[in-house]
């Protein structure tokens, strides 16, 4: 029995009320990194200030735009992210501006937003799917916690490693090319005059 897992009000058409821990992560530059696990019910639009806190810790910077939920984009994080010079996605406040290309650049702007917001739910989604996070067996807070954590860790390391085997494709690749120009000259030059004459030539 997990003593730990309280019922948490969703408001979902599909799931009004869930079970188990709640978390807050980011995503930046496709690397998902868990903010905050607790499991009780908590408001999510207080973490944007620490996050963003962290990056900045992190970078040395603040973010240049922050893709967040609906729930994040109150008065208070506004506020702070106009002093700290980040835009925050969203709708903006007060009437819409009368030009319509304004208007057609905002729509724009919102819905690339959107689109690079969707990445975060799918780091839930694969995470529930590919690395047993709907699954945690855990009976103690600190042991699921671990294991929740350890989700993560893999998913990022898991991502390194593709980001590798990209590296030493490309790099195959060249040394290959190379190798091959360096043994054989005049193939390879005959092979790009044959190529040019090969583009059709327009007036």
């Amino acid at each position: 029995m997990q003593r730990q897992v309280r019922p948490i009000v969703r408001g979902k058409a599909r799931a009004a009320v869930e079970f188990g821990a709640k978390i807050s992560i980011s995503v930046s530059n496709g690397f998902a990194f868990l903010h905050r696990l607790s499991w009780d019910a908590y408001n999510e639009g207080e973490d944007l200030i620490p996050q963003a806190e962290k990056y900045k810790q992190d970078n040395g910077c603040y973010p240049e735009r922050i893709c967040a939920d609906r729930i994040y984009i109150n008065a208070k994080n506004r506020h702070f992210c106009a002093r700290a010079g980040i835009r925050l996605s969203g709708k903006r406040l007060g009437r819409p501006p009368k030009d319509p290309e304004i208007n057609a650049a905002h729509k724009q702007q919102l819905s690339a937003d959107q689109r690079r917001r969707n990445e975060v739910e799918g780091v839930f989604g694969s995470g529930k799917r590919k690395y047993s996070l709907r699954l945690i067996m855990a009976r103690l807070a600190h042991g699921a916690a671990t294991s929740i954590s350890m989700s993560f860790l893999v998913m990022c390391a898991e991502k390194i490693l593709r980001l590798l085997r990209l590296f030493f494709v490309f790099f195959f690749a060249c040394v290959c090319s190379l190798l091959q120009l360096h043994a054989s000259p005049e193939k390879a030059w005959a092979f790009t005059d044959e190529s040019w004459n090969d583009w059709p030539v327009t007036a």
